[in-house]
């Protein structure tokens, strides 16, 4: 099992820039596929990055170029910068933690943290 908190949200203007970060316990950080989704109010939740099992990024066509996922196996935390933030960013982001088989992720988030928020203003 692994615990996930997530912080580092708040409350920016459009073309701001946030950092946040994604705390485990429990498991090694390197059984898991680690990532980022969202859910903005009132919408379904929906993908942001992922760290592929080949440590690549994987991200959302609508924030390339403006989002960088990264981790620290050694720290156990995840993290996601967030650049020229646009008020659509607005949304609860939370890290996930996908099962790892080998050099496969699983598809889908089997633990979650509680989110924090993002609000991007115009």
């Amino acid at each position: 099992q692994v615990q996930l908190v997530e912080s580092g949200g708040g409350s920016v203007q459009s073309g701001g820039s946030l950092k946040l970060s994604c705390a485990a316990s429990g498991d090694p950080f390197d059984y898991y596929c680690m990532g980022w989704f969202r859910q903005p109010p009132g919408k379904e939740q929906e993908h942001v990055a992922d760290v592929n099992s080949d440590g690549s990024p994987k991200y959302a066509d609508s924030v390339k170029g403006r989002f960088t996922i990264s981790q620290d196996n050694a720290k156990k935390m995840l993290y996601l910068e967030m650049n020229n933030l646009k008020p659509e960013d607005t949304a609860m982001y939370y890290c996930g933690a996908a099962t790892r088989v080998g050099q496969r992720c699983l598809e889908g988030y089997v633990y979650t943290g509680q989110g924090t928020q993002v609000t991007v203003s115009s």
